[in-house]
């Protein structure tokens, strides 16, 4: 499938970038190259990775190694919450850059709402501003930001976020939080959007590669049930960042643009959620909690 038919989400500021990318959350330094070049070759032309995530340098050694223009694939990464502050953010950003060397970040955005230190995260995000007139990032964002973070940050920003990721699957989907940002023009961005690794651990559920309605529904199309949620997640109109190291799992989530879920497969789905997350409470990541030094380049 060439890369050219992955359908590009037009962001609030006219930013087109791909539905479907690559995430390297958790994939160690040493898989990180072959897993994107291996999602490269299938098509992907969108990879997130993260200051905090530690292989930020693998993600651009990849993208250099496969040839492609610096233009078509779109780089996004974020700032971690021990960089929030502006002059800070401004150095996170430098970080970021020089380890995916880069000279320009289609995509940053602040990695968590740090409640908790609001204060950093209004500088932080006022220094991604300043990133964006400056042209050294084409568009900027948020994570983990819910609906009382969104509103305080609105009432000070100068630029409403190009997006904001947040944990969203059949289990947890987080409707409020997607419908605030579809008022604001805030695209949502799915991480974790085939289940999760984490959800299922302390939820009570298996894993939703193993939900029967999600199974019936694949069984139905010929597809997985990975493929299933993927879809699902695009047609209610979000980025989609599944995670793999293996080449034919990244080749497989990335073959969904030939079908099509019907809307009584779409409200079936929307049915499983279960008001649970699996990631961490927004409001429980503090600095002393999950504060660390990113590394210089």
């Amino acid at each position: 499938m060439a890369a050219t038919t992955v359908p590009a989400l037009k962001l609030n500021n006219g930013v087109e970038m791909p539905a479907l990318g690559l995430g390297v959350f958790q994939t160690p330094p040493d898989e990180t190259r072959d897993a994107v070049r291996a999602a490269l070759d299938a098509g992907y032309r969108h990879i997130d990775t993260a200051a905090a995530y530690g292989n930020e340098r693998e993600v651009g050694d990849a993208v250099r190694a496969s040839g492609l223009d610096r233009s078509d694939v779109f780089l996004e990464t974020k700032i971690w919450i021990s960089d929030f502050g502006y002059d800070e953010t401004l150095h996170g950003f430098e970080k970021s850059a020089d380890k995916l060397g880069v000279e320009q970040i289609d995509l940053l955005i602040l990695h968590q709402g740090l409640p908790s230190a609001f204060d950093r995260t209004l500088e932080a995000y006022r220094a991604l501003e300043t990133l964006l007139a400056d042209g050294k990032v084409r568009a900027i964002g948020v994570s983990n930001f819910m609906v009382e973070h969104l509103e305080r940050l609105l009432d000070r920003a100068s630029v409403v976020p190009a997006v904001n990721q947040i944990e969203q699957h059949p289990y947890f989907s987080q409707a409020d939080v997607q419908a605030f940002g579809e008022q604001h023009g805030i695209l949502a961005q799915a991480w974790s959007p085939i289940g999760g690794i984490t959800f299922y651990r302390d939820s009570g559920h298996t894993s939703a590669l193993q939900d029967r309605v999600i199974d019936r529904i694949a069984e139905a199309h010929g597809k997985s049930p990975a493929q299933v949620m993927l879809r699902w997640g695009l047609e209610h109109g979000r980025s989609v960042i599944p995670k793999s190291t293996k080449a034919q799992r990244i080749a497989e989530n990335f073959d969904v643009f030939d079908f099509e879920l019907s809307a009584d497969e779409m409200t079936a789905i929307d049915g499983l959620d279960t008001g649970r997350r699996g990631g961490p409470e927004p409001g429980a990541i503090t600095l002393e909690t999950f504060g660390m030094a990113i590394p210089e380049a």
